[in-house]
């Protein structure tokens, strides 16, 4: 699956493993230890990742529900290797887009430290970029050297001279002809493709640190404004360099050539002219900026907002039509898309009045051209037939250097842009891996919460003092209301959070001291919204293990009950599922969901809420089927519900949350995504 294909699941993925009520504060069961586990190493690390180590791809492992490495937190696209390699090493070390935005602010805002941001990014295609560079300036060159050469042609051919002194004009003007074409070609080719290699890096590279900052650290995110910032705002980088840089850099060239050129046959001609390209390259820019900055600034901001707004209506259309709400949200989203036209009417008016400025200032160069040339050749001083020239030559050097103001504009909308992802970029990492990481402890895992209290975000906590041991084999329910924080443990005994009190250990090992990942080949999560894939059973299957042979997914199936359905359907496990698993049953949909998660093959799995929105019959069913289906495994079953809980082995029960305590926003309003490569962290 492509990094595109992942970013389009971003709409519709949502962010476990937290739950309405279940980031109030509460209590747990009494601490086997209360102190405080100090470890300021970890918890204030701040991220190490760093645009220009994107490179290498090691071997996938394993993840949560068996995702190969991209679904542990951190693997991304690039399994272990994401980790310390994706955009946020800008916000440490204030290198690629984040520390470009952040000195960009203190250059008074003229775009010069994004423009250097983005320069960093481009050094492993420099050599395309600089093939680009020269191409551009040829073909503009060729476009001038043409216009010129045509004039004086022209204007001497009228002189009736023997043919054969035309015959070097005759045969430049077709080589700059076809040269204009071809430069201009391998300009726009060369250009472009490094452009998008550029591009599709950083979008990988801001991919990985969505997925290393999911769940927690994306919590106030939306996830319309996600894929915005994923797909729109990077593809600003493309404007930055196709757009901005590369036409001023050959508009500088072109124009200061050109200059040269008129000076030394008019240097009356060449100062106008000179003057009137500073203006259109300087002044209108500056002008334009001042006019239109606000909107400019607006314009990603709002595409950010109306993309979250269309996603939270589509799906909850339902209930916003079921309560009557509908059309409210449908205005809410109409303001939302009115002020994005605003803003772009207003960006678009100053491109046309800068387009105006520069064409007033080619006629008003033309028309000084020819009246101080017409003066130089009454004088003498100029031949008659290079007036044409002097004249004509500053129409092809405006084509090239009237590109500066758009460009300019561009830079601006781009910087707006480049910030949003430097936000992403800058967002902490609420489980950061140790600097030297331990092995995995070798033996049959067990898994304990020694007195730990930790929140989803700093300041609140969600859970206080809770201790729980997983042995080998054991099966332990954890319940009580909504609130109580049991989404919460999962997220600790998973490390998609760190405690702020107490410990995490496997086998006696402090889970700080390990990757992420590693930890995650150990600990998988079966969710109570599993996300299935827009594909086959089989494809849905593969993802818990891609290397699974026939024999292996029919026997997860068997676990969980489904294989005599399948053999049922007429494509057997080539049955598409829909999107979201739409053609399934919410309890085939969860039974599908653990044949995945068995296939991963975790020695400790935590099954959080997995009969959630069923039947009490069916409820009861998929309990004992999912307690019989995980064999020998370690299990951690979290539920509210105590009536099907006779095959445990514990019951750990957490007290409702304390009034006392501040209320943080409801988490399933502000979730961000999970990345799309990771349904294990939805269950599947």
């Amino acid at each position: 699956m492509s990094v595109t294909d992942h970013a389009a699941h971003l709409n519709s993925s949502s962010t476990p493993p937290a739950k309405n009520g279940d980031t109030s504060p509460g209590h747990g069961a009494p601490a086997e230890s209360t102190r405080t586990h100090d470890r300021p190493g970890h918890a204030a690390t701040p991220p190490r990742d760093d645009l220009a180590r994107a490179a290498g791809q090691p071997a996938l492992e394993r993840g949560v529900d068996g995702v190969p490495g991209s679904a542990s937190r951190g693997g991304g696209v690039s399994g272990a290797a994401s980790r310390g390699r994706g955009v946020s090493g800008a916000a440490s070390r204030g290198r690629g887009v984040s520390g470009a935005v952040d000195r960009e602010r203190g250059v008074g805002g003229r775009g010069v430290g994004v423009v250097r941001g983005v320069l960093r990014l481009c050094r492993p295609a420099a050599g395309q970029l600089a093939l680009a560079l020269v191409a551009g300036v040829g073909a503009a060159g060729a476009g001038v050297g043409l216009m010129a050469t045509s004039a004086w042609l022209i204007s001497r051919a009228a002189q009736h001279p023997p043919v054969l002194h035309l015959m070097v004009a005759i045969v430049a003007v077709r080589a700059f002809g076809i040269g204009r074409g071809v430069l201009r070609y391998v300009e726009r080719v060369t250009g472009h493709d490094a452009a998008f290699r550029v591009l599709g890096g950083l979008r990988v590279q801001a991919y990985r640190r969505l997925e290393r900052l999911a769940p927690a650290g994306i919590a106030a995110f939306r996830r319309g404004d996600l894929v915005a910032r994923l797909v729109d705002d990077v593809e600003s980088v493309l404007d930055v360099i196709a757009r901005v840089l590369l036409p001023i850099a050959v508009a500088a060239v072109t124009g200061a050539a050109t200059v040269l050129l008129v000076g030394g046959l008019l240097p009356v001609a060449g100062a106008v002219l000179a003057a009137g390209l500073l203006f259109v390259a300087v002044g209108v820019p500056v002008l334009q900026s001042a006019a239109v900055r606000r909107a400019d600034a607006r314009l990603a901001p709002l595409r950010g907002a109306l993309a979250a707004g269309t996603v939270d209506l589509m799906e909850g259309l339902p209930e916003l039509v079921a309560h009557g709400a509908a059309g409210d949200a449908l205005a809410a989203l109409d303001r939302t898309d009115r002020q994005l036209l605003t803003a772009a009417r207003r960006s678009s008016a100053a491109a046309g009045l800068s387009a105006a400025v520069t064409a007033l200032c080619t006629g008003l160069s033309v028309l000084a051209g020819l009246a101080a040339g017409a003066v130089a050749v009454r004088a003498g001083t100029l031949p008659g037939e290079l007036l044409a020239v002097v004249v004509l030559t500053p129409l092809a050097v405006f084509e090239t250097v009237g590109t500066i103001p758009a460009a300019a504009q561009r830079l601006a909308a781009a910087r707006a842009a480049l910030g949003r992802l430097a936000e992403i970029a800058a967002a902490p990492d609420p489980a950061p891996d140790p600097t030297e990481p331990a092995p995995l402890p070798a033996g049959p895992p067990t898994v304990r919460l020694e007195g730990v209290s930790a929140g989803w975000t700093p300041g609140q906590v969600v859970v206080r003092d809770v201790s729980l041991t997983l042995r080998p084999g054991r099966r332990v329910a954890l319940v009580g209301p909504s609130g109580a924080g049991k989404s919460t443990v999962a997220a600790l005994l998973l490390r998609w959070l760190d405690p702020v009190a107490g410990r995490v250990t496997l086998n006696d090992v402090d889970v700080r001291d390990l990757r992420g990942d590693d930890l995650r080949r150990v600990v998988g999560y079966l969710g109570d919204d599993a996300y299935l894939f827009d594909t086959t059973i089989e494809a849905n299957l593969r993802i818990g293990r891609p290397g699974a042979t026939q024999a292996e997914l029919e026997t997860a199936l068997t676990a969980a009950r489904l294989l005599d359905w399948v053999r049922t359907l007429p494509a057997g496990l080539d049955t598409p599922v829909g999107e979201h698993g739409v053609t399934l049953s919410g309890g085939q949909r969860r039974r599908l969901a653990l044949a995945r998660a068995l296939l991963a093959d975790f020695p400790v799995l935590i099954l959080d809420e997995p009969t959630e929105h069923l039947d009490e019959p069916t409820a009861a069913a998929l309990t004992r089927d999912l307690l019989t289906a995980t064999g020998d495994r370690s299990v951690l079953l979290i539920t509210h519900r105590t009536d099907f809980l006779t095959d445990v082995d514990e019951i750990v029960t957490l007290p409702p949350p304390r009034r006392a305590d501040a209320q943080p926003p409801d988490r399933k309003g502000v979730r961000g995504p999970r990345p799309a490569s990771c349904p294990g962290r939805n269950g599947g």
